[in-house]
């Protein structure tokens, strides 16, 4: 099971954010995640550490290497958490359109 409060802790920060973006095109070790950042290796496997205690990202060694890739069951937490609350915007947005409906013809009709 996902820790929502862990994940969302996760992508409070902006630089995580850019890793998770980068490992969207796939699989990249931390060398080649660290190449658009101005941070040291240690910096980076800092991040990589709170991206995978999250969930967010996984790790499997390859030799000597071991690349990131993104861990796609922690992006459907998200999802499931976020759908029931989109059923609630979805219905107070159509509320509102009813209401402004309402506004504009009452504003056309003399």
């Amino acid at each position: 099971m996902t820790n929502l409060d862990s994940v969302f802790q996760a992508l409070s920060d902006p630089t995580r954010r850019a890793i998770l973006a980068r490992l969207i095109d796939g699989d990249a070790t931390v060398d080649e995640i660290r190449e658009p950042f101005a941070m040291s290796q240690p910096s980076i496997s800092r991040h990589l550490k709170v991206l995978e205690q999250a969930g967010l990202i996984a790790t499997r060694i390859e030799g000597t290497s071991r690349p990131r890739s993104i861990e796609p069951a922690a992006f459907a937490a998200i999802e499931d958490w976020l759908k029931q609350y989109r059923t609630i915007w979805q219905a107070n947005y159509a509320r509102l359109d009813d209401v402004l409906g309402q506004l504009k013809h009452e504003e056309e009709t003399p």
